[in-house]
């Protein structure tokens, strides 16, 4: 499969107007009237975020996911994406087609356009994602307040013990490894959460990490208890449920649950957001702490993901 075959494959995906068929070098869009345009784009790399032996389905559908994640951590509702492909073995091309067209459809976004190349080696694959929100409705990482609650909107930990079971080290339940393989990116829950939050992120490095960040752009400190962390009932039967679980979990990453830093006055209408579970308080300060159940917990050297490591 060539430049030309697969571009002309790719056509049977871009049906929206701004695409243009994909027969111009770059798409056309018309923002929606009263909205703000939200753009993400994240990369994905074999090594890095998926194995090698990851089906190339999962792993195109895992590239919508990841970046429709980011859009969803604002509130926002898909409008289209951007490709950025290298060519490889046709079979692969192939498999990666059939996961894009599932994950497009799945989320009703468009393909909008991209680009392709010819590379060796390790492949790199990149998605820009285009989405929209209420003019001035995107909330930022930079917006906590002293005396928000943190706020998870989606389970952890889950995708963390699919990799293991992916990579052969341990034997669990078929949604733990979909949760590593095929994430879901909460988009009804961001819609929900962005007008009642004053800062928000989504967990893809690990829940600790991902927290911190938004402590830090805010300029607070943030206490978390790993006692209330939402777990599912698959990744606490498989790993357990003592202080050691919940810390692999919260530091685990590739979640693509929801953080949300929102005053107490909010906690009602969020806890009434399907899995939005209260985790942690924001105060005066800089840094983490962590307790369990009231138990003071040291904080670990490593919180979460960070590049310049292996596929984790």
């Amino acid at each position: 499969m060539n430049e030309a075959e697969f571009i002309a494959a790719l056509r049977a995906l871009a049906t929206s107007p701004a695409a243009r068929g994909l027969l111009d070098d770059a798409a056309v869009l018309t923002p929606p009237p009263g909205r703000d345009l939200v753009l993400t784009h994240d990369m994905i790399a074999e090594g890095v975020h998926y194995l090698a032996s990851d089906p190339a389905a999962d792993v195109a559908w895992k590239l919508v996911a990841v970046n429709l994640s980011d859009l969803a951590a604002k509130g926002a509702d898909p409008v289209g994406v951007l490709l950025g492909y290298p060519l490889g073995v046709p079979e692969w091309n192939a498999a990666f087609l059939e996961g894009l067209r599932e994950a497009l459809a799945h989320f009703a976004v468009p393909l909008l356009g991209g680009d392709t190349i010819t590379a060796a080696g390790p492949r790199t694959l990149g998605l820009t994602a285009i989405g929209s929100v209420p003019a001035g409705g995107a909330p930022s990482r930079t917006g906590a307040q002293a005396g928000d609650d943190l706020w998870v909107c989606g389970t952890i930990g889950d995708a963390g013990l699919g990799l293991r079971i992916a990579r052969g080290e341990i034997a669990g339940a078929p949604s733990l490894l979909a949760a590593y393989r095929r994430p879901v990116p909460l988009l009804a829950e961001g819609r929900a959460l962005a007008p009642l939050a004053h800062a928000t992120a989504d967990v893809s490095d690990g829940l600790l990490i991902d927290a911190t960040r938004i402590a830090a752009a805010s300029g607070l400190a943030i206490a978390i208890d790993l006692a209330t962390i939402p777990r599912s009932s698959e990744a606490s039967a498989l790993s357990g449920d003592d202080t050691a679980a919940r810390l692999a979990a919260a530091t685990a990453g590739d979640d693509y649950a929801l953080l949300a830093a929102a005053a107490p006055e909010a906690a009602e209408a969020i806890a009434a957001i399907p899995g939005c579970v209260r985790v942690g308080r924001f105060a005066v300060g800089a840094g983490l702490s962590l307790s369990d159940d009231g138990t003071p917990v040291p904080v670990p050297s490593r919180l979460g993901y960070l590049h310049g490591s292996a596929c984790q």
